[in-house]
This record gives structure tokens, sequence and C-alpha cells, in this order.
């Protein structure tokens, strides 16, 4: 993943990141980044904020790739822990949110996230990210590693791969593993959440809400 990840950010890191395009200027970047955190995120903020001032709160972000989604979750949270893989989206990331003072970010292993501080995280938000990684086992220890970082009755919002694919490698750093409506609910009882959303069943971004249960 770390390999396939710094390379394909060497050749367009934007363009990989939102295949959408592939001639990102910082301005359509983060401007796309602001409409897919207003769809995603200001559209749910029951679930996410849970009576919470958003100005007071710790988010996890996992697949930060350059910083697309991570500038516009840092115009509405406290404060925006941001995870990569790769260590040269990483650095595409530092350099354009320089002037994000409550964004700190992290470059982890790709298999868990020991390199995030033992902090206590209101929200856990990761979009677009699982559906690449080919091993459903790497997969179920990130949500386990959430389980560990977030509150009591916190959520994590995130999305997997739903089309089945019946020649995906583990070298498909691509086209990730697909889960189904019943194995989705079997990761979040594996690993401590609550399923108690989804939608995309079938999808290439197959969206599900696991919650932690309150204490």
């Amino acid at each position: 993943m770390q390999r396939d990840w710094d390379q394909r950010a060497r050749e367009n890191a934007r363009y990989f990141v939102d295949t959408s395009r592939t001639d990102w200027t910082d301005q359509t970047f983060f401007a796309s980044g602001e409409h897919a955190v207003a769809e995603e995120v200001l559209t749910d903020t029951i679930n996410i904020y849970q009576g919470m001032d958003p100005a007071r709160m710790r988010v996890l972000e996992i697949g930060c790739g350059a910083g697309r989604l991570t500038r516009a979750l840092s115009k509405i949270f406290g404060e925006i822990h941001a995870v990569d893989v790769s260590g040269e989206m990483i650095a595409r990331a530092r350099a354009a949110l320089q002037d994000r003072p409550n964004v700190t970010f992290y470059q982890n292993n790709g298999c868990d996230l020991a390199v995030v501080p033992p902090l206590v995280f209101d929200f856990a938000y990761s979009s677009h990210v699982f559906q690449h990684i080919p091993s459903r086992e790497v997969i179920d220890t990130y949500v386990r590693e959430v389980h560990r970082l977030l509150r009591p009755g916190a959520l994590f919002k995130f999305q997997v791969q739903g089309v089945p694919s019946e020649d995906s490698s583990p070298d498909d750093t691509w086209h990730g593993v697909s889960f189904t409506q019943e194995q989705a609910t079997e990761m979040a009882q594996g690993c401590g959440f609550e399923h108690r959303y989804s939608f995309g069943a079938g999808h290439q971004y197959f969206t599900l809400w696991f919650f932690k249960p309150p204490a």
C-alpha cells in the first residue's frame, strides 16, 4: 500500500485522491473537499455532533491523502488528527495546510494506528479510502484501532468496497476487498461496534455508520 500510494502521489497526487479530473488547482481541489464534507458531514450532524460544539471536538481522519477533506474538516472541528500510509501524500498535505494550526498529520504503517497518540476522539471519518484495501484482516485491524481511540457513543463513518470482485488480489491496492451487508455487520460486532446504518450496499462506495456503544 505504501509503495503504490507513494508512486501515485509522485505521478499525480490530486488525481489519485479524486479521479474526476487530472488538472486540479489549489482552488478547485479544496473546493471539491468543501463540497464533499458538506454532503457527507454537514448533512449528518445529529449522528456526528451528538449535541457537542464541533469547535470543541477532536476528529480522526484516516487516509487523508493530500489534505482535500482535511482542510474542510479543520474549518468545522476543533482538532483534526489526519493519518495516511503514504509519506508522499502526507508531505503534500502538510505543505498545503501550513495555515491550519489545528491539524496534525501522521504517516502510519498501513496496518494500525499506533502512530496516533492515545487521545480520546469524538468522531472518526474516512472517505473513499477503505475500498482500496485488499485485505479484510487489515480493515478489521483499522476498525478495532478506531474503536480503541473513540469515546463511548461516538461514530466512525467510512466506506468499504461494495462491488464483488472474483479476481481481487492481495496486491491490488486500487480495487479492495468487498463487503456484503452481512459481512459489514459481522465486522462491526467483531470489533465492538454497533452497525446502526448503511448506504450503498453492492456499490463502490458502501457507507457504514459504526457507533461505539456507550459506557
